[in-house]
């Protein structure tokens, strides 16, 4: 499946949410989500992402999911899959195994919303503070450029103080890790 992806640092959450819910966008309950990232051996954050697949291991509630990502055209378009796996320290050999080296854990709380076929993210990472995150599927025939750019005038159109960021979450937080060492 393709996907697009914009995200955005949200200065003011409150505002955030009241706008959310004065456009009747409920967001579901917060949830923990402890990620693993991947690279493949050799790659390092300096070089382009672009082709290269990336696994991630996900855990929600006592449940895994495996999922690899390929960017596109960007960092924020990428093909992707995505399955549960029911042992995760046995995905992990299995990732490791296949030449993937573990790059950063991302600690987040999430709340979630759909809006149409987009879902809606609201992300505490730890230490970052919050983001917004709107991710979409994008059909072959479509553009990844124009769906990205649609879903940022979506945020535009909230009228609150965000600034859109193209870093993943794991660049993001390996970002945070070197500058507190």
């Amino acid at each position: 499946m393709r996907e697009v992806k914009v995200k955005f640092h949200v200065r003011d959450r409150e505002a955030l949410f009241l706008v959310l819910k004065a456009r009747g966008i409920e967001l579901g309950e917060p949830f923990f989500q402890d990620d693993q990232a991947y690279a493949p051996d050799r790659w390092t954050f300096d070089d382009s992402r672009l082709g290269v697949s990336f696994p991630r291991l996900r855990t929600i509630n006592d449940r895994h999911f495996f999922a690899l990502k390929q960017p596109t055209i960007n960092a924020q378009a990428y093909v992707a899959y995505e399955t549960e796996v029911a042992d995760r320290d046995q995905m992990h050999q299995a990732i490791l195994n296949m030449g993937f080296c573990p790059t950063v854990r991302v600690a987040k709380t999430r709340r979630m919303a759909n809006v149409g076929n987009v879902s809606l993210c609201v992300d505490e990472l730890d230490s970052l503070g919050m983001f917004l995150e709107l991710d979409c599927p994008v059909s072959a025939h479509q553009s990844a450029v124009a769906a990205q750019e649609a879903l940022n005038d979506f945020v535009a159109s909230l009228g609150i103080d965000v600034m859109r960021t193209e870093e993943t979450c794991d660049s993001l937080v390996r970002t945070a890790q070197l500058r507190a060492a």
